[in-house]
């Protein structure tokens, strides 16, 4: 399975515990649209050596706030990619947006598009949330939205952020409970995370906001756990929710170290072997990318970071880390390390081993980040 991502590097506003890569300013957006089409052109031939490639299976609009571009500029770039790839038959097709960008009209036109896949970045219902985070859009027009998506759209994922200072659990729960008054299949939800050199971090700091709790945002990640479980969804990855048949396709890939390219600046690609990154920079990646040149840094991955980009991301899903996948494609001495430093972790019921597949317990979900970096093995093979 192989995918492209497309990084849109703009917003209309910076929310205040963002610290992706992004421009306030629209000023280039027209420029960015080509040379995203002019990228997308350049690497039409990554795929080419992969024995495994069948069609591009996923396209992936990201940012950024993606639905800040028009829908002659999103059907622009799906063609530009149909132009350029073999794309399989019914591509999931995903446009990250934000409620304020989907009125009833273009929630309408977007449904006569290709894109077949809506994430929409709710992240609470309550309008003190949405202010103290400084998003764009408020309570009333995240309900509107969804009102709207839900007519024209089955596959619908949203976000929601928890461990908000102040956020009681009878709060949490009402927003899942508001959620899932929508019948939404899919949804990724995350703990706030206070980021060096972002406006919360300094908000914080000068004591205008509180400091978020670890053990608020523990109890409001049990809470969503067990109420999307008796709603019908399967947890199967630390962050992300889905009824049967409703999995991102694109994000499952990721984790499954499927191959990808990456579209726009900040944007990565893996191909199996070896990671690449374009430049943070808009104006930097606009000049290499008109002088027919890619701004993208490499590096080959060595076998302890594979290993341990396979333990950090089979720890977060339903799928675990087979020990025999370890052992098969890392060795011998990869498996006895792993097995060594989970002892700890078995012991306490943070994880456990069935059908010889390693994964975290209910009681170890939480912490999986955390136990994943103590499994981790740097500098074996040196």
């Amino acid at each position: 399975m192989s995918g492209i991502y497309i990084h849109i590097p703009f917003c209309k506003q910076a929310c205040h515990y963002c610290d992706f890569h992004f421009s306030t300013s629209m000023k280039k957006k027209d420029e960015m649209v080509l040379a995203l089409a002019k990228e997308i052109g350049m690497r039409k031939n990554e795929f080419d050596n992969d024995p495994e490639f069948s069609g591009v299976e996923t396209i992936y609009f990201g940012g950024g706030t993606p639905s800040v571009l028009t829908n002659d500029e999103i059907n622009f770039l799906i063609s530009e990619v149909y132009k350029n790839y073999n794309v399989v038959e019914n591509p999931e097709i995903t446009l990250e947006a934000n409620p304020d960008d989907l009125s009833a009209e273009r929630i309408f036109a977007l449904s006569k598009s290709p894109i077949n896949r809506l994430s929409i970045g709710i992240q609470s219902f309550y309008e003190e949330d949405l202010k103290m985070m400084n998003r764009a859009h408020n309570a009333a027009e995240a309900i509107k939205c969804l009102q709207e998506a839900t007519k024209y759209f089955d596959n619908i994922s949203l976000d929601l952020i928890y461990g908000i200072p102040g956020m009681s659990d009878e709060m949490w729960k009402q927003n899942i409970e508001t959620a899932l008054s929508f019948g939404i299949p899919h949804i990724s939800s995350y703990a706030l995370t206070v980021e060096p050199k972002t406006a919360l971090r300094k908000l914080i700091d000068t004591g205008k906001i509180a400091e978020p709790q670890d053990e608020a945002a523990s109890n409001h990640f049990m809470i969503l756990v067990e109420t999307l479980q008796k709603n019908g969804f399967i947890h199967y990855e630390l962050s992300n929710f889905g009824k049967e048949n409703y999995f991102s396709k694109n994000n499952s890939a990721y984790w499954l170290g499927k191959k990808y390219i990456g579209i726009g600046p900040s944007a990565h690609s893996y191909d199996g072997e070896k990671r690449g990154w374009n430049i943070a920079n808009n104006s930097l990646y606009l000049k290499s990318i008109q002088n027919n040149e890619l701004p993208i840094e490499t590096e080959i991955l060595t076998i302890s970071d594979r290993y341990n980009e396979y333990i950090m991301t089979g720890l977060r899903t339903i799928w675990g880390v087979s020990l025999e996948r370890v052992e098969n494609e890392f060795g011998l001495e990869y498996l006895n390390y792993l097995k060594k430093q989970a002892q700890k972790f078995l012991k306490d019921d943070l994880l456990s081993i069935e059908n010889n597949i390693l994964k975290p317990t209910p009681k170890g979900k939480f912490l999986t980040d955390g136990i994943a970096s103590d499994l981790f093995y740097l500098n074996l093979e040196e």
